[in-house]
């Protein structure tokens, strides 16, 4: 007889150096893709709250604004700070990041939420000159 013969080698026997890898490699890139929608997911909300869309529409609208940044006035980067709502109540604390043509500036809001919207702070810290404008004042 054949004293040669070898048993036939087992799935994982034949192909664990790639299936190894590339299995961690997959966890990896999921674990990326969670991570990555929490933060959008995050962010999105702050930039879509009617908080955020209300203090950029003062920005927009406020004549002091226009001239030290230019217009248009847009968002500029990644909003920081919290937000937090119950149904017709919450508050919020963000830092925006914003631009014109003329240079950068960041939006500071402070407002509660008892029905709609009531800013206690909502003032512009202009980068280049670091002149304060505070959009409250009338």
């Amino acid at each position: 007889m054949n004293d040669d013969y070898q048993p036939k080698k087992s799935w994982w026997d034949r192909n664990w150096k790639w299936f190894v890898p590339t299995g961690c490699l997959s966890l990896l890139v999921l674990f990326g893709l969670f991570i990555a929608g929490i933060f959008f997911g995050v962010t999105s909300m702050m930039t879509e709250s009617d908080a955020y869309k209300g203090a950029l529409t003062e920005v927009k609208n406020n004549k002091e604004v226009k001239e030290k940044l230019g217009s248009p006035i847009e968002g500029d980067g990644m909003v920081s700070g919290s937000i937090n709502m119950s149904n017709d109540t919450g508050n919020c604390d963000l830092q925006i990041p914003i631009k014109g043509p003329k240079g950068k500036a960041t939006l500071f809001v402070v407002a509660v939420k008892k029905g709609k919207w009531k800013y206690n702070e909502l003032s512009v810290y202009i980068d280049a000159t670091d002149d304060e404008i505070d959009l409250l004042e009338k």
